[in-house]
């Protein structure tokens, strides 16, 4: 027995290296791609999302915006085409959850800060609070890289609209005049179409972060099978 094992060793070796070749690329075939879902309104917490689309089921995408970043730029929905990004509503004087939510965001920004394909953008709840002096201050405490990260104001009534009938990321605040809103902790993760991905992730919490992120690579690996 051993002389046939001592001779046939070669043999032997190749055989086991096939099989195991075979059996992966079995394993690979059988195993499907993943993917993420496309979002629809009517998916969304009803609390979230305004009347006029709850009822919404298919081609629903982030609308047009112009809305002004931490440093004065004009950014629009151009500077976004074609890209990954992350999106949340947020205001710089809370003292609650926006402070956990921007430690979270900066995992992203860590993780994706040399990679041109990923960006992000957070839209102030009080924008006549937050103006472009008080967003620089804020990213400049935070860490904020402005080539990776947008933190916008503008015109109330447009954030009110791209938080109820875009993201679907806040509540109607009935106290706090018109178009007041209560945001949420809600990471949003829009494709470069415009379209909502997967569902919302929750910004403060650090493990559902990192599965957000996991998320992008699997949104990039998405269009890197189309454009093979």
């Amino acid at each position: 027995m051993l002389q046939f094992l001592d001779k046939n060793k070669w043999r032997i070796l190749f055989m086991v290296i096939l099989c195991g070749g075979i059996l992966a690329s079995f394993q690979y075939a059988l195993t499907p791609e993943k993917t993420l879902p496309i979002r629809q309104p009517d998916e969304f917490d009803p609390s979230l999302v305004d009347d006029s689309m709850l009822f919404v089921k298919k081609y629903h995408k982030i609308a047009p915006f112009e809305l002004v970043n931490q440093n004065g730029d004009t950014i629009t929905q151009d500077d976004y085409t074609g890209k990954i990004y992350v999106a949340d509503f947020f205001f710089t004087t809370c003292p609650t959850i926006c402070p956990v939510m921007t430690k979270n965001m900066m995992l992203v920004q860590e993780e994706f800060k040399d990679d041109p394909e990923i960006l992000i953008l957070s839209h102030s709840v009080t924008p006549e609070i937050d103006s472009v002096e008080v967003l620089k201050k804020y990213a400049v405490k935070k860490g904020v890289l402005d080539h990776k990260w947008n933190l916008v104001t503008g015109d109330r009534k447009q954030i009110y609209d791209l938080a109820r009938k875009s993201y679907l990321a806040a509540k109607e605040n009935k106290y706090g005049g018109e178009y007041a809103l209560v945001h949420t902790e809600n990471f949003l993760l829009v494709d470069k179409e415009g379209r909502l991905r997967s569902r919302s992730y929750d910004g403060t919490d650090a493990e559902d972060v990192e599965k957000l992120i996991e998320d992008i690579y699997i949104l990039k690996d998405m269009y890197k099978r189309q454009r093979d």
